[in-house]
């Protein structure tokens, strides 16, 4: 009962501070921007956080997340739209909506389609969300307990598992960690406060800022990938209301994929480095299997969308349990958001339920309102989205390259934050011709203090002792599941190269 009442009064204590005036709005304007470009090839979440990160300075720190956290939900509504109506997906998430999604709009069914992952992505949401709410306060109880050899071995784990675990090369993928973590020793030692690695430089004295790095490789080098690609057009095709309603049978067959879905993005969205790529693929394969006509997929089956996108939005919910309770991001835009907590003054980790329980809960309760908005704007607006996808993308990035040279320079209003942002837009732009991930790196710099700090910290508790590590249950499970990872990696990129 006690527990029951606990949970009662955090609810309300986040209901508070979701339900103002001022948090309505941040949330709205969240979805909004996140649907908006989600809808639009080439732009995503990744991009609109970046560009936002830098206002979150004059922002309260609940409105600030709720808005960014709004952006992620509403670009992963958003992401299947162009999926479905281009076959162009918005974001490798929604790559698996084009198999079906695509046929369906080809036949005319393009309505029933967008309305159906409108519903699924809310089923999945409300799912995630719930999840969150269970298990989130019981891992940030745990977690207290956690010491620095814990918290060491458990972000090795998150870095290694999300640079090895994926689409890409796990060696590429361990390298561009590697150099995340470099970056991150930029500047001044916080425990000696002697300045590394600046290289004479003055201005690297405060290191290397995340939201300099975080708009170079995504937003600039996105612009030298995107400027010159070529328009394409939806297929035309009425979106009223009436001709988005899913039939009886629509929804008998979608019923279950859209739970079978939400399972196993809940699962996956809570592991660092598995991405929602993987999940719903992962998805897409498991009702392909299981279903009694399995040559219908790909030529337009409507379980071949709900599944999908139930599993990726189910994967956004959870997703925030790690980044919320241990302060570890499964993936870049977790690990945005992070950074969106640190820009506040507020260290991530389990203290922030604690200390923070408004800005927790309200979070959270912000989740719920926010999936209810996103699904009067993707159901009864669809028509307006639509639309947006004949803006010729030469319209849009001059004005992403301005926004994001005026995001950079008023972080700090210093000159070499914009040669260092050019630097970064070269360099993602030379990873992405030579298919390296940029994701390891944004994630070994937003860990890569935090990881010294703790590593250093149990070296000076434990008097230098090494064998720490190892001797505790927590961190001992996590740095040998890691090393496990990194053996396996080594070894199936050596089996891939035979083949």
């Amino acid at each position: 009962m006690d527990i029951i009442n606990s949970f009662l009064n955090h609810l309300a204590i986040g209901a508070n501070e979701a339900f103002t005036l001022q948090n309505l709005w941040y949330c709205l304007v969240g979805v909004f921007l996140g649907t908006l470009v989600g809808v639009i090839p080439g732009l995503g979440a990744l991009i609109t956080i970046s560009l936002l990160l830098p206002l979150t300075y004059h922002l309260d720190p609940t409105g600030a997340l709720i808005m960014l956290a709004g952006v992620y939900f509403g670009a992963d509504y958003g992401g299947a739209t162009c999926s479905i109506l281009l076959g162009v997906p918005g974001h490798p998430a929604a790559a698996v909506a084009v198999l079906d999604g695509y046929p369906m709009a080809k036949k005319g069914r393009g309505g029933i389609a967008l309305f159906m992952k409108s519903i699924a992505s809310f089923v999945g949401s409300t799912i995630g969300i719930l999840l969150l709410m269970m298990f989130a306060p019981m891992l940030a109880s745990a977690a207290l307990n956690f010491g620095p050899p814990e918290y060491f071995g458990l972000m090795l784990l998150g870095l290694v598992a999300a640079s090895t675990v994926g689409d890409g090369s796990p060696i590429k993928g361990l390298a561009m960690m590697v150099i995340g973590l470099l970056i991150s020793f930029v500047g001044t030692d916080v425990i000696s406060g002697v300045e590394r690695f600046t290289f004479g430089f003055p201005d690297l004295s405060e290191g290397v800022g995340l939201i300099v790095v975080a708009m170079g490789v995504f937003a600039i080098s996105e612009v030298m990938r995107s400027a010159g690609s070529p328009n394409i057009q939806p297929i035309n095709q009425k979106f009223r209301l009436r001709d988005q309603m899913p039939t009886r049978e629509d929804w008998k067959q979608s019923f279950s994929p859209i739970i079978r879905g939400a399972s196993i993005g809940s699962f996956f969205g809570s592991l660092p480095g598995t991405g929602g790529g993987m999940a719903t693929f992962l998805a897409y394969a498991v009702e392909k299997r299981v279903s009694k006509n399995p040559e219908k997929f790909g030529k337009g089956a409507i379980e071949g969308v709900a599944a999908p996108e139930a599993c990726n939005n189910a994967g956004v919910g959870t997703a925030f349990i790690p980044t919320l309770t241990l302060g570890i991001p499964g993936d870049a835009i977790m690990a945005l958001l992070l950074a969106g907590l640190i820009v506040q003054g507020i260290q991530p980790g389990p203290m922030v339920m604690t200390n923070n329980p408004e800005l927790f809960w309200g979070l959270i309760v912000s989740f719920f309102i926010g999936n209810v908005m996103l699904l009067i704007l993707n159901i009864p607006l669809i028509g307006v989205w639509v639309r947006l996808l004949s803006i010729p993308y030469q319209w849009l990035f001059p004005g992403i390259l301005l926004f994001t040279c005026i995001g950079v320079f008023s972080t700090h209003y210093n000159i070499f934050d914009l040669y260092l942002l050019l630097v970064f837009g070269f360099f993602g732009y030379i990873a992405w011709l030579l298919k390296l991930e940029v994701v390891p790196l944004i994630l070994g710099l937003i860990l890569g203090q935090p990881l010294e700090e703790n590593f250093r910290r149990a070296m000076l508790i434990f008097k230098g002792d090494l064998s720490v590590f190892i001797s505790r249950p927590i961190s001992a499970i996590a740095i040998t599941v890691a090393l496990l990872l990194i053996i396996w990696s080594i070894k199936a990129q050596f089996v891939r190269k035979r083949l």
